[in-house]
């Protein structure tokens, strides 16, 4: 098959994954009307983010708030009441809420709780957002600076989160078992993954990218990157088609897809500057990998936000070196915590100066 028949072939895939996903989108829209009053009965798929007096939430299409407590928790079944205005639920009442007893979901508000003893309050916010996406104890200042000095997408688990975890895992396994099993074991620990972090559009983009490459290193096919990031991201509208207006989902795309046009041309540049040569690797590569990404995500965080910090590469570049670390002690120091909490704790107490360092750059930056 020639390239231009290939060519050929994806356009006509995606200008037919494109009418699927808009089909989709439109018949999948609750049909509530502006007044009506009605009772939403779900299951919580996306961790309520805690205010001082209330927790938010988003079910069914609709937004709302609730009164803190009682708590609800990713997991939970709840059947709330309320008036539909537009996109949001007025009036919003809670009357009914049944605990999650799912083991998976139990593993992660036990994480949460290892965190939360072992670390100070917004230390122990970086460490739960990197591990396992957990948004609920980001304070609003905390969170503001995040978002101004641009490193609020690092503190989501992400796409660099599912990579370190996956690459952990087949470490662990090809000592244990063939590479063909180990590939598998990684597949599936990879979506325990994605689950225990909240299914949050960022973590099940990588989710799928991740078990896109390794189904490729089983069947021996070398998927073309940039194809297999338009795809996973087609795959992921045709399942929750309300991720297409969904601003977190929309930069993770445009950074993934920036990441793959745009790292060879910056690296090519990057080494070309005597000064930046001279940087440590871990801090070139952070260079690289950061500009790389910003160049999608400028556009993205203009036209939404109406600004830019153009202090966030630095800023990106003084942090990002230390994710990878924060992940991999953070994850083993709260499964050790959760087993016996003075050994989990002396663990995590070792990346706390690492934690104090991000939460200072980002105060700095922010």
């Amino acid at each position: 098959m020639t390239k231009n028949t290939n060519g050929t072939k994806t356009i006509y895939l995606t200008l037919i994954a494109i009418a699927v996903i808009i089909v989709r989108y439109s018949t999948s829209r609750p049909n509530y009307n502006r007044g009506d009053r009605i009772k939403i009965t779900a299951i919580v798929r996306s961790e309520p983010v805690n205010y001082d007096n209330s927790q938010y939430l988003k079910l069914a299409g609709l937004k709302f708030y609730l009164p803190l407590y009682p708590g609800i928790s990713y997991g939970d079944k709840v059947v709330v009441e309320g008036i539909v205005d537009g996109d949001k639920l007025s009036q919003p009442a809670l009357k009914e809420i049944v605990a999650t007893k799912a083991v998976i979901y139990k593993t992660r508000s036990k994480l949460l709780e290892v965190y939360n003893r072992s670390l100070p309050t917004n230390e122990s916010a970086l460490v739960a957002g990197v591990t396992i996406g957990s948004k609920s104890g980001i304070s609003s200042e905390f969170w503001e600076s995040l978002r101004r000095s641009g490193t609020a997408h690092v503190v989501v688990a992400s796409g660099m989160n599912v990579t370190l975890v996956a690459g952990f895992l087949l470490a662990m396994c090809l000592s244990l078992v063939k590479r063909k099993n180990a590939i598998l074991i990684v597949i599936l620990g990879i979506w325990i993954y994605a689950v225990i972090c909240g299914f949050d559009a960022p973590i099940v983009r990588a989710a799928i990218m991740g078990s896109i490459g390794f189904l490729a290193q089983l069947t021996g096919r070398l998927n073309q990157t940039i194809r297999a990031v338009i795809y996973s991201a087609f795959i992921m509208l045709f399942v929750v088609p309300d991720w297409i207006f969904d601003v977190g989902f929309i930069l993770s795309f445009t950074a993934t897809l920036s990441l793959v046009v745009f790292t060879k041309k910056v690296k090519d540049f990057v080494e070309k500057i005597k000064l930046i040569n001279k940087l440590p690797e871990l801090f070139k590569e952070s260079l690289i990998t950061t500009t790389s990404a910003q160049i999608g995500v400028i556009p993205v965080l203009y036209f939404t936000f109406g600004s830019y910090n153009p202090l966030s590469i630095a800023a990106n570049v003084l942090t990002l070196w230390t994710i990878p670390i924060i992940t991999i002690v953070g994850f083993i120091g709260g499964i050790f915590g959760m087993l016996y909490y003075p050994f989990g704790q002396a663990v995590l107490l070792l990346i706390y100066p690492l934690a104090k360092y991000f939460t200072g750059i980002v105060g700095f930056f922010g």
